[in-house]
């Protein structure tokens, strides 16, 4: 590994400029976040929570609800961000706050519709991640 004169790294072709690793665009090996939540979830569920009753057997069950729904945020929170940003932009708002304080103003009431179909798909995209069965009885 060598430092060129402009400070970027080389590697003989294995990175990036930036330091990053090609096979992946990341700088971390695998196993990546989510598959590391993912085998702690399912180790949860096939070894833990059968061997145990009550109250551990109660929140064991919480933790694996939690780190499912971590898995599902971790695979799908970059592109939900970018769907709800350009939501946004449609409205020609920068953010959620400046959203709220349009639609408190009055600024979007005649583009109620639109309004609406962003909301619903922001509920949508956050019950894929919280609970995706409750999207099922849609």
């Amino acid at each position: 590994m060598t430092l060129g004169d402009n400070g970027n790294l080389h590697d003989n072709g294995n990175l990036h400029d930036n330091g990053n690793l090609h096979d992946n665009g990341n700088l971390h090996d695998t196993p990546s976040a989510e598959q590391l939540v993912e085998s702690v979830r399912e180790w949860l569920e096939r070894d833990v929570l059968a061997d145990t009753t009550g109250r551990l057997q109660f929140h064991t069950r919480v933790a694996v609800n939690v780190l499912a729904m971590v898995e599902r945020e971790l695979r799908l929170g970059q592109g939900q961000a970018a769907a709800h940003a350009v939501r946004l932009a449609q409205l020609a708002c920068a953010d959620d706050a400046e959203l709220a304080a349009r639609i408190r103003e009055g600024a979007l009431d005649d583009r109620l519709v639109e309004v609406r179909a962003l909301v619903l798909a922001d509920v949508r995209d956050k019950l894929a991640v919280a609970n995706p069965k409750y999207l099922a009885a849609d």
